[in-house]
C-alpha cells in the first residue's frame, strides 16, 4: 500500500507540474504544493517528528543512530576541515584578491541563499560550482569537487551560516524547467537495481536496507559537506549523489552536471524553511 501511494504522490506531482509547465502565472503555485505534498508525506509517515529536525537526515527518525550521532558532535570529526576552509578562504589569491570579494556580504552567512538560479545564465549555480568560478574569474585553477580544498571552503561558508533557514526561489519560467529536470530525476528509476531517489529516502525511509536505514529526502542538503567515517572525510553533496548512483548499479553523472545540480534544486527548495547545518557528521 505504501508502495502505491508513493507511485501515486509522484504521479501526481509530475503530472501537475507538466500541465503548468506553459502557464508562467501558475508555476510558483505548482511548486508551492508540490511543496505540501512531499512534506506531508513525511508528516504522515513519522507523526513524532518536528519539522525543524529533520535537517538532521536519518538522525531525525532513528533514535539509536540519533544517539551515537550526539556523541559524535561533542567532539566533530570536520573542525579541521573548517579551520583549514577558513584560511584557504582568507588567503588571498595571486592576483590579490579573495573569495569574500565574489560573494555578497564578503562570503559570510550566505550558505541558505544556494543553490539558487542565474537567471542570465539560464542555469542553477551551486555553492561549490560558484566558489570554483570564482577561482577561475582569479586566474586561479579549479579545485575538485569530490573533496579537498574546495569542499574544507564550503563547509567553513556554511559554517558561518548555521541556523539560517534556507528560502530558495524560483524566480522566472526558466527557473520552474531545472526544478521540474530535478523533480523528475529524483522520482525517475536507474541503474540495473531500477530504483528511484524516491524509493529510498522516501518508501523505504525509517526501513532496515542491509545494515543501513536510509535517511528522509526531507532536509538531506541542509548538512552538507558531510564527515563520513566510510570516506574517512569529509564529502560533498554530488559525491554522495554519485555514490547513490553507484550503488544501485547506474553510471554517475559528473560532480555538478547540470543533472546534480537541478536534483539539489529540487531536494533544497523540498526543505525550504529549515536550516543549515552543515558541517556535519553522517553515517
Amino acid at each position: 500500500m505504501k508502495k502505491i501511494l508513493l507511485s501515486g504522490m509522484a504521479f501526481t506531482i509530475l503530472s501537475t507540474a507538466l500541465v503548468g509547465c506553459g502557464a508562467k502565472e501558475n508555476f510558483q503555485q505548482l511548486v508551492q504544493t508540490d511543496t505540501e505534498q512531499f512534506r506531508a508525506f513525511f508528516a504522515k509517515r513519522f507523526t513524532g517528528v518536528e519539522f525543524a529536525d529533520y535537517s538532521n537526515g536519518v538522525y531525525a527518525i532513528d533514535p539509536d543512530s540519533r544517539e551515537q550521532w550526539l556523541e559524535i558532535e561533542e567532539f566533530p570529526p570536520y573542525e579541521f576541515n573548517i579551520d583549514r576552509g577558513k584560511e584557504l578562504f582568507e588567503t588571498p589569491f595571486v592576483n590579490g584578491k579573495t573569495y569574500g570579494e565574489c560573494f555578497p556580504n564578503g562570503g559570510i552567512g550566505i550558505r541558505q541563499n544556494y543553490p539558487q538560479f542565474d537567471a542570465e545564465a539560464k542555469e542553477v549555480v551551486t555553492l561549490e560550482l560558484a566558489i570554483n568560478r570564482c577561482r577561475t574569474a582569479n586566474g586561479e585553477p579549479e579545485l575538485n569537487y569530490k573533496s579537498g580544498g574546495l569542499v574544507d571552503i564550503s563547509a567553513y561558508m556554511a559554517f558561518t551560516s548555521r541556523d539560517k533557514p534556507f528560502a530558495i526561489g524560483v524566480p522566472n519560467e526558466d527557473a520552474y524547467k531545472a526544478y521540474l529536470a530535478g523533480q523528475k530525476l529524483f522520482y525517475s528509476k536507474h541503474g540495473q537495481l531500477n530504483l528511484a531517489c524516491a524509493d529510498c529516502h522516501m518508501r523505504a525511509s525509517g526501513q532496515r536496507l542491509r545494515a543501513d536505514i536510509p535517511g528522509p529526502a526531507l532536509g538531506q542538503a541542509t548538512g552538507f559537506p558531510v564527515y563520513r567515517s566510510k570516506w574517512e572525510g569529509m564529502g560533498s553533496l554530488h559525491y554522495r549523489y554519485a555514490g547513490c548512483m553507484r550503488d544501485i548499479r547506474a553510471k554517475p553523472f559528473a560532480l555538478q552536471s547540470e543533472q546534480f545540480r537541478n536534483l539539489e534544486y529540487f531536494q533544497t527548495i523540498m526543505g525550504n524553511g529549515l536550516t543549515v547545518n552543515g558541517p556535519s557528521a553522517r553515517k
